[in-house]
């Protein structure tokens, strides 16, 4: 597993990789994945299907509670077709970096 988040600070938000798995029965964040290109992703599943943007939108409630912001605040960035998206956060970046950190190290 790469030694790296799969996220990147910037001055106001985090922009999170998320590796989607739609109709996973529930919602919830199961940790850290490793990607083909050695990137690692947090490994997600929502209970919707990948239908009319139902998945990224259950995506981004999914990210804005883990990192404690409106779902407001949350973008889709990138991959709205595929299993590998990008997020932004937008935010106190420090305070949403240590929410990821503590739930994928729990």
């Amino acid at each position: 597993m790469s030694a790296s988040p799969p996220w990147t600070v910037t001055a106001d938000a985090v922009v999170v990789t998320v590796r989607a798995t739609p109709r996973g029965g529930r919602d919830a964040i199961d940790g850290l994945v490793e990607l083909g290109d050695g990137r690692s992703a947090l490994k997600a599943r929502v209970s919707v299907a990948a239908e009319d943007g139902k998945a990224n939108a259950a995506l981004a409630k999914l990210l804005a509670k883990a990192g404690g912001i409106a779902p407001s605040r949350v973008e889709l960035v990138s991959g709205a077709t595929g299993r590998t998206k990008s997020f932004r956060l937008n935010g106190d970046a420090a305070d949403i970096a240590a929410r990821l950190q503590a739930l994928v190290t729990a």
